[in-house]
């Protein structure tokens, strides 16, 4: 991404899966959908970016964890996952690989193992289907610490799975007791 655009990226991310009021719109509960054109009016009555309908195309196509999707005919945008703000992704079922990953930061992990993998603020618990991208997410947060999740095993046993459209696995949780 254009590193001039990261500063912004990241205020998108805030009005988009947080903080829609920041910029006084709100998004459609279901999709999670904003309009793109109150979206960048709201982001260009601030004080701190100005953005055009180049520059977010920009910022979606380049962004290397592909946060954010238009629909069809660009006129709405969304966060793909990630939301803390109340909406209904309208994510259908999956059956999970075997084996998930999920990055954090050490000083969690005793936490993590005593009371398992929790959504916190998100809608979702967010694991990745390969090792590398969880280290990426987890490096985020301090001194790295990768757990294994046995999500074939959790599916098995009830427990349901998601996929966002950027490739991301979602659960509700993971119990201690499918960490390694």
């Amino acid at each position: 991404m254009n590193q001039d655009f990261t500063k912004l990226s990241k205020f998108l991310s805030l009005i988009l899966r947080h903080s829609p009021s920041t910029i006084g719109i709100e998004l459609e509960y279901h999709g999670a959908w904003a309009d793109t054109e109150e979206l960048i009016n709201g982001i260009n009555r601030t004080d701190k970016y100005r953005i055009n309908m180049k520059i977010l195309e920009e910022i979606v196509n380049s962004d290397n964890k592909q946060r954010y999707s238009f629909n069809d005919d660009k006129s709405k945008i969304r966060a793909n996952q990630g939301h803390s703000v109340d909406v209904d992704m309208g994510f259908a079922e999956k059956i999970p690989p075997e084996i998930l990953y999920h990055g954090t930061a050490e000083r969690f992990v005793n936490s993590i193992l005593a009371e398992g993998l929790k959504k916190m603020s998100r809608q979702y618990v967010h694991l990745s289907c390969d090792k590398e991208t969880a280290s990426k997410v987890g490096t985020r947060h301090g001194k790295l610490h990768i757990f294994k999740v046995l999500s074939g095993e959790m599916h098995r046993q009830g427990y349901k799975f998601y996929c966002s459209d950027n490739g991301v696995w979602l659960t509700d949780c993971v119990p201690p007791s499918f960490l390694e």
